[in-house]
């Protein structure tokens, strides 16, 4: 194990990244200069935009914005919704129940349907609200909840919503890069995600693929000034990959080799292939081991799983997470309202036989805790 990595991340993000991507942030980058504009900001768009779709891409542009994923969403939400509009939010978990807040924080009108954390978006219930309120020009949903590792049925939802005709947000924070999907196929307007997550670069930026035509309309629509979608994607289209505010260099130097690595791997497909087996490994040996999943196997991701607490008023997740944080393994407390449970993601620099050795260690470490 190298020292300066003393443990495997088995998170939704931050996560493992690999030695190479950590290597890649140990030199300074002038953000006016052409090698960083033009030699890495702009590639790193271009290549965002052929990750997101194949048929269309011409009909699509990226927009890099700083701060966390959650900065992102609000740029894209904020700067979307025109004054007067109203947006449905399609809500199923911690993640779908942000958006909401975000979008009644910054005033806008919001219709919130919530299916609960252990159920998938009602399909029948949004193809009603939208032939029942024609004032409903957004509809935004979280592609991967990971409050229990759910994903949602991203292409029945829009073909809902692009059947009505409205403006179709995705947050798809934890799975793009990661699951495969054309954003021009599925007629997804606007997807945001994040430098940490699937592609497995360290947090510091997000990004929006946009379509060109909606975020055209867009102008002046935005609620904020730093979080001004069309500004920063202006900014970035004039200056030729200069970020109106300033950049965090280190981290998109780190993205752009993250991207490199995930090209060498063969892709979406292949990273897809890797965290699915991942996944079917955890769970095939925490069910062994006795562990009973959240979620029936039909609704999970390759993304994260969530497993409940064990049936003992003894067990102890702090010493739990303790032990194996020893054998160099992080995994994620629970989110669901209401059950005991804690996480484990099966994303980033992690493969199968990370995945075989973690399953020993919570083995071995079931017999030092309490009760377990």
């Amino acid at each position: 194990m190298n020292l300066d990595n003393p443990y495997i991340l088995l998170t939704p993000g931050p996560l493992s990244t690999s030695p190479t991507v950590r290597q890649a942030m140990l030199r300074d980058w002038c953000t006016w200069d052409d090698d960083y504009n033009l030699g890495i900001v702009t590639p790193i768009r271009e290549g965002l935009v052929k990750l997101a779709t194949q048929i269309a891409p011409e009909q699509y542009t990226a927009v890099l914005m700083q701060g966390s994923g959650t900065f992102s969403v609000e740029a894209m939400i904020g700067s979307t919704v025109p004054r007067g509009g109203k947006l449905l939010v399609l809500a199923n978990g911690e993640y779908g129940n942000r958006l909401g807040r975000i979008a009644i924080t910054l005033g806008i009108e919001t219709l919130i349907h919530d299916s609960g954390e252990l159920a998938p978006p009602e399909l029948a219930k949004l193809d009603a609200a939208l032939a029942a309120d024609p004032s409903i020009g957004h509809v935004v949903v979280v592609h991967n909840e990971t409050t229990t590792g759910m994903l949602n049925p991203l292409a029945e939802i829009a073909r809902i919503v692009k059947g009505h005709g409205r403006i179709f947000l995705v947050d798809s924070m934890s799975a793009f890069g990661g699951i495969p999907l054309d954003v021009a196929e599925l007629g997804i307007d606007f997807l945001v995600s994040s430098a940490n997550k699937c592609i497995q670069g360290v947090p510091g930026f997000g990004f929006v693929i946009a379509r060109i035509s909606e975020l055209e309309n867009s102008k002046d629509r935005s609620r904020s000034v730093s979080l001004d979608l069309y500004d920063q994607w202006q900014g970035m289209e004039k200056g030729k990959g200069k970020w109106r505010f300033t950049s965090p260099t280190h981290v998109v130097r780190a993205f752009a080799q993250a991207m490199k690595e995930l090209d060498e791997e063969g892709g979406v497909a292949a990273r897809f292939a890797r965290y699915t087996e991942n996944q079917r490994r955890l769970v095939v040996g925490m069910e062994r081991l006795g562990f009973r999943c959240i979620l029936p196997h039909e609704l999970h991701s390759p993304i994260i799983t969530g497993f409940h607490d064990p049936e003992s008023s003894e067990y102890d997740f702090k010493k739990f997470y303790d032990l194996l944080k020893e054998k160099g393994f992080v995994i994620y407390p629970g989110k669901v309202t209401g059950i005991d449970s804690f996480r484990i993601g099966t994303i980033g620099h992690v493969f199968p036989e990370d995945i075989d050795r973690l399953i020993l260690a919570i083995e071995s470490a079931r017999y030092w805790v309490s009760g377990f």
